[in-house]
């Protein structure tokens, strides 16, 4: 992985983008919340709520930040639910066929994910999507910041990808902001862990229903 071909390319984000996971998150997320006694949420109010970094999130909830101790509590917590239930979830429809159509016509695409690296890499392989992929890239060190610097990193690892010519795809702000730090361009999907409302007050960022409308988004913002 590394070179590609002519074209505009995407950044796509995994999580509630191109993997469908949000039973698995609203669930590790409420049991996370266990440990300190926070009533459990519905994926709706999720939704409304979340927010990057995720501390910041838990912040909204019990109004303060989580200790260190308790943090560290709640994301082990989180990640071992995760874990056991991703199993039962699946790529967002039509994936496969977007990713393949994507790559016929000569651009490139590549994952950024804030999930851990080496949890990432074998779960995409599985799915047998890998190959559509000039680069994927997970999460190395501790979890819960913002996606800005791994994508700094991540553009500049990619031979001859230009930020003016790259759309990042995602599900959340962070993704936009993200994007805008390197100098590229996003679109935002509200299939995944933010809310349609609170998408759309970023700035100046279309908003789609379905991952086609974003990749016809992408082609038309990086023409």
């Amino acid at each position: 992985m590394g070179k590609h071909g002519s074209g505009a390319h995407i950044v796509w984000d995994w999580n509630g983008t191109l993997f469908h996971d949000n039973e698995a998150i609203i669930g590790a997320t409420n049991a996370a919340f266990a440990e300190l006694g926070i009533e459990p949420l519905t994926l709706e109010r999720y939704r409304e709520l979340y927010c990057v970094p995720v501390p910041k999130f838990y912040e909204r909830l019990i109004g303060r930040l989580p200790t260190d101790e308790e943090w560290d509590a709640m994301d082990a917590v989180f990640h071992r639910y995760y874990a056991e239930h991703r199993v039962a979830c699946g790529l967002t429809d039509g994936v496969p066929t977007l990713l393949a159509d994507w790559r016929s016509e000569g651009h490139s695409q590549s994952i950024l994910s804030m999930y851990v690296h080496d949890e990432l890499v074998p779960l995409v392989r599985g799915f047998g999507i890998e190959p559509h992929f000039i680069r994927v890239d997970g999460r190395h060190g501790p979890s819960g910041g913002s996606k800005a610097e791994h994508m700094v990193r991540h553009l500049r690892r990619l031979v001859g990808v230009e930020p003016e010519r790259t759309v990042v795809i995602g599900d959340a702000a962070d993704d936009a902001v993200a994007a805008r730090h390197v100098g590229a361009r996003a679109v935002l999907y509200t299939g995944g862990s933010h809310s349609r409302a609170s998408l759309e007050t970023v700035p100046g960022v279309p908003v789609v229903d379905t991952l086609e409308e974003a990749v016809a988004e992408a082609e038309r913002l990086a023409a």
